[in-house]
């Protein structure tokens, strides 16, 4: 599946099935803000887009999906190396679903997040 967002911001979707997925991204010079550290949309992307991978892992063909929230803590600042965020599904109703990411860099957890994603019929083109 090509996602053309991923492939703009130099992220790669490394696996998602069974309401779980994992989305990683090289740090480049571009990702960074004036301070020199990676800007906070970066991880927040990340996060975003990985929870939108595993709800998407457990969508029917009639379903699809969009973010109604997300809350981000971020915990040390990212310098260099390769982000990767992990995320599954904590709780999955009929019209809503909760997920969870953490992402790391190594095996430090530099990032957390929480989410609320609606489940909205596809409409037909």
């Amino acid at each position: 599946m090509e996602l053309p967002f991923l492939q703009h911001v130099g992220a790669r979707l490394v696996d998602k099935a069974d309401g779980a997925s994992v989305v990683a991204l090289l740090i480049q010079p571009h990702h960074r803000n004036s301070s020199g550290l990676v800007h906070g949309g970066v991880p927040f992307t990340l996060a975003d887009t990985a929870m939108g991978a595993a709800l998407y892992s457990t969508l029917g063909p009639e379903e699809r999906c969009a973010t109604i929230e997300i809350k981000i803590s971020y915990f040390r600042p990212i310098t260099d190396g390769e982000l990767v965020c992990r995320s599954r599904i904590v709780h999955r109703g009929r019209n809503t679903a909760s997920l969870e990411a953490a992402l790391t860099v190594g095996d430090t957890l530099v990032a957390s997040a929480t989410g609320t994603f609606a489940i909205v019929p596809r409409k037909a083109p």
